[in-house]
């Protein structure tokens, strides 16, 4: 197995953290910048920050707030919220972000992936899926949850893949804060449909529920909120512990 990675995933609302469950039900969970600092102190992979209202709202990521993140942070910061222009892009990265994720607007847009890849590199674009079980397959949905969409998930995974993006953010929203585990059939059939990395989030709620997705899917990383925000964990215990668990994990 290749080395793996973990990404804490911090979502951003009216310039604070929250978490909730199923993409509802939102709780504030602090400080982004203190955060920032903590995560930074304790040597995470990589953090992935989204703006979850910015689409929604029609307006830019919150660029202020990305800007003091990257002061304190000297790991890879991935940026996402309503993102659709290159020009955003452009403005995240000066602000300090190393990737960008992009969801809605490759969904309405999906030559936005080309466009963003030929200008900065398919190394910086990471493409988010948001996907619900329903009727008997896995379905699409944009906008933050709220917007369902028609686009096939194995079909749109292969598009996306040769329309340049560097790289696959899948989300449960199923399984987002219930800290029940990863949806494993999800993440095997988005691995299957691609050879580009594939990080997996929602469900983290214990340590073995890291060892067991990684061992059972071979995915290249695991993302997760709740396993910190709500559990006695985080990222120095979460490393260890799959060291001793015979998981190759990323060294920084």
């Amino acid at each position: 197995m290749l080395k793996v990675r973990i990404i804490p995933v911090l979502l951003l609302k009216n310039d604070r953290m929250v978490k909730g469950k199923k993409f509802t039900d939102f709780k504030d969970t602090g400080d982004p910048i203190f955060a920032s600092r903590i995560y930074n102190a304790q040597f995470v992979d990589e953090l992935i920050f989204l703006d979850i209202d910015a689409t929604n709202e029609s307006r830019e990521t919150n660029v202020a707030v990305i800007s003091e993140v990257s002061k304190e942070c000297f790991m890879p910061l991935t940026i996402g919220g309503g993102i659709s222009s290159i020009q955003q892009i452009r403005k995240l990265l000066n602000a300090g972000a190393d990737k960008v994720v992009i969801n809605t607007a490759a969904l309405n847009n999906p030559s936005f992936i080309t466009e963003a890849a030929d200008v900065f590199g398919s190394q910086c674009i990471v493409v988010g899926i948001d996907v619900k079980f329903e009727d008997n397959g896995y379905v699409i949905y944009s906008n933050s949850g709220k917007v369902r969409r028609e686009e096939d998930l194995v079909g749109y995974i292969k598009t996306v893949e040769s329309l340049g993006a560097g790289e696959i953010f899948i989300n449960s929203i199923d399984n987002d804060g219930m800290m029940e585990g990863y949806d494993h059939q999800l993440i095997e059939l988005v691995m299957s449909s691609t050879s580009l990395p594939v990080i997996a989030c929602g469900g983290a709620g214990n340590l073995m529920h890291l060892v067991n997705t990684f061992k059972s899917t071979g995915v290249s990383a695991l993302a997760m909120a709740s396993i910190y925000h709500f559990g006695d964990n985080n990222p120095v215990r979460a490393r260890s512990y799959l060291k001793n668990n015979d998981i190759q994990i990323k060294t920084v």
